[in-house]
């Protein structure tokens, strides 16, 4: 039995998320060690968990009213609506424990222990595709905090692990779906870390 289980066998959900001891853990680990941990930033962290609690407190509720109109209006088993809401509530449901399985699993990075010469969490890059040579601007981040639109990629998606650990003028090969790529490392700033 897992040493956080409750009476039931299944892991009670702490908040707390762990510290990091150093920054290093997030420059060069492999997919696996990263499927333990999820690293975030505090603001990250808090996003995620009152995205959590307002999908529980605010958003189940909601669906459960839903499932009682439609209960009352009689024969369950041709009553389409209840049918939805159930679906409803299921999925809702699997979203809350997936954002409560990353709250467990996160590990708050400090940014003042993260290496500067290289690619790591929080880390800016522009990378040049070398066969193309297209520029692309990529900020590695934890979850909560991912906008593909701004640029913001996850640091354990397989193009945030290609680069980790990289340093500039270094290349890395990224595998894709058709091989894989190589991209060049051009530059690396820290201004999503630092607030500017």
């Amino acid at each position: 039995m897992h040493p956080s289980a409750g009476s039931g066998g299944k892991p009670i959900w702490n908040p707390v998320a762990r510290p990091v001891n150093n920054g290093s853990r997030f420059l060069s680990v492999g997919v696996k060690d990263m499927d333990e941990y999820v690293p975030m930033t505090r603001d990250g962290f808090n996003k995620l968990k009152s995205e959590a609690e307002r999908l529980e407190t605010v958003e189940m509720p909601k669906i459960a009213e839903r499932i009682a109109a439609a209960r009352a209006e009689g024969d369950l088993k041709e009553n389409a609506e209840y049918h939805a809401q159930r679906e409803a509530q299921g999925l809702m449901q699997a979203k809350i424990n997936l954002l409560k399985s990353k709250l467990a699993r996160a590990q708050i990075i400090d940014p003042a222990k993260l290496p500067r010469d290289q690619v790591c969490f929080g880390a800016t890059v522009v990378v040049k595709d070398v066969d193309l040579g297209d520029e692309e601007e990529y900020t590695l981040v934890g979850a909560g905090e991912e906008d593909y639109n701004k640029g913001r990629i996850l640091v354990t998606s397989p193009l945030g692990q290609g680069l980790l650990g990289k340093k500039i003028g270094e290349k890395a090969e990224i595998p894709a779906p058709k091989g894989s790529y190589e991209l060049e490392v051009v530059s690396i700033r820290f201004d999503y870390l630092e607030g500017t």
